[in-house]
């Protein structure tokens, strides 16, 4: 229970019940004012506003006043305009002309004709204002006065305060609304400022290229989320530890093998050779041959691992240097003339000059990489008994081709250690921002080494 009022569930849950409160006590409050209003509106009214009340009553006080005199008339007006503060009066004689007026705003004439008070009845009928007409006196012989009442006065009091506080009415709902609406974005933003902190760590790096660890602030399901994250960042960084110290011991012992391995390396030579030396037969001569091509197979073998293993730990050093790469790649390819024409290679050689021979290369490392690509000819195309080397030049680079016709990389060559000398070979070209590419199938292989331009 307590980890469920931590959540963000909880909390906007109760967001929520206090904008529903909050609103229900707004609308308590409201109708509590509306109603004392109406009320106090209802306790000071003296009399009903109703139209037909007014009507009768006006018609009916009219024809009690006998003798009618200014005075009297006067009177009669004052007590109605005690009444109805509204209201405005005026009193026509029998002669037409206007003789007493009370709160009249627009402009009546002093004189009525027959044919005037007939079209201000008939205006009156039925409009604004409420127009009441009513004969002094029994006998209708001294004129005629009229009562005028605007017709919101007849409004129900609940519409008065309507018309009067509707406007404040629909402000504070709206208020209520807007507060719920602001308190929710500040929430939601809370969420996402959190949730974009989150997502930085996770992006951002430090000196290892681990991700950083975030601070836990608060228990609900984001707090949460950044506790397995940090879980997660110390189980990374333990697994990186214990990688490097795997990869640690994994180069120190190809180091300490490397070294070991050469020390019967060389007794086997130095055996191969005093038997070479002795009188062998046919066989034996044959043997022994091998022997020496097995020792120079395991020490080649012996150099790419513990090359790749440099290379690896970036602890193979190399050295820039402006170079004219054709004639270097001839020299490179001399050393190499005996032992294709042994095995019976074609040997087809095109260099022809670039526009520009000057490569910033390290040498060594280049003359590594045509020995690694040759020997892998030689051990593993050797069916095709085929091998070129070639210079080709685009308007986007300058490359050395290197093409063989044996059966491809596809093929599992019997012999061993290709992947190990073509793995020197692509870090050392990425290493001196070169390119390169193979093409490999059935009818033979293709490598370009290039230079963009």
């Amino acid at each position: 229970m307590k980890k469920f009022f931590q959540s963000l569930l909880a909390k906007y849950m109760l967001i929520i019940f206090m904008a529903l409160f909050l609103i229900q006590i707004s609308f308590l409050v409201i109708g509590l004012f509306v109603l004392g209003l109406a009320e106090n509106i209802e306790d000071s009214k003296d009399n009903s506003r109703d139209y037909g009340v007014i009507e009768e009553k006006w018609h009916t006080e009219a024809a009690q006043i006998e003798d009618a005199s200014i005075d009297q008339i006067k009177q009669h007006f004052e007590k109605w305009k005690h009444e109805y503060s509204e209201a405005s009066m005026f009193w026509v004689n029998e002669s037409g002309i206007l003789t007493e007026a009370l709160d009249v705003t627009e402009e009546i004439p002093t004189e009525w004709t027959s044919a005037f008070t007939a079209k201000f009845i008939k205006d009156r009928y039925g409009g604004e204002p409420f127009t009441v007409i009513a004969f002094v006196g029994n006998e209708e012989k001294d004129g005629f006065i009229v009562l005028e009442l605007p017709r919101e006065v007849f409004q129900p009091p609940i519409q008065k305060l309507y018309d009067r506080y509707g406007n404040l009415l629909s402000i504070g709902i709206l208020l209520i609304i807007s507060l719920f609406i602001i308190v929710s974005f500040l929430f939601f933003w809370q969420i996402r400022k959190r949730l974009l902190s989150l997502q930085d760590a996770m992006t951002t790096r430090d000196v290892v290229g681990m991700p950083t660890q975030i601070k836990v602030k608060k228990n609900d399901e984001i707090g949460q989320l950044e506790q397995t994250f940090n879980e997660m960042v110390k189980e990374l960084r333990e697994s990186k530890h214990r990688e490097q110290e795997e990869e640690q011991l994994r180069k120190e012992l190809i180091a300490n093998l490397s070294h070991d391995l050469r020390t019967p390396l060389t007794k086997i030579r130095s055996q191969t050779y005093s038997l070479g030396r002795e009188v062998l037969t046919t066989g034996g001569k044959q043997s022994l041959k091998s022997i020496e091509n097995s020792v120079v197979d395991m020490d080649r073998l012996i150099e790419n691992l513990m090359s790749y293993t440099l290379l690896m730990a970036s602890k193979y050093k190399y050295e820039l240097k402006e170079i004219d790469v054709v004639r270097y790649i001839r020299e490179c390819l001399a050393s190499w003339y005996p032992a294709f024409e042994r095995e019976g290679f074609e040997i087809e050689i095109y260099l022809k000059s670039f526009s520009s021979n000057q490569w910033r290369i390290d040498p060594f490392w280049l003359s590594r990489i045509i020995d690694n690509l040759l020997q892998n000819i030689l051990r593993h195309a050797r069916s095709g008994k085929y091998v070129a080397v070639k210079t080709e030049s685009t308007s986007q680079y300058d490359a050395i081709v290197i093409m063989d016709r044996g059966k491809g990389m596809q093929y599992k060559s019997s012999k061993k250690g290709a992947g190990v000398g073509l793995s020197i070979v692509d870090m050392m070209v990425q290493e001196m921002d070169l390119v390169w590419e193979i093409d490999s199938g059935k009818n033979g292989t293709t490598i370009k080494i290039k230079k963009f331009k």
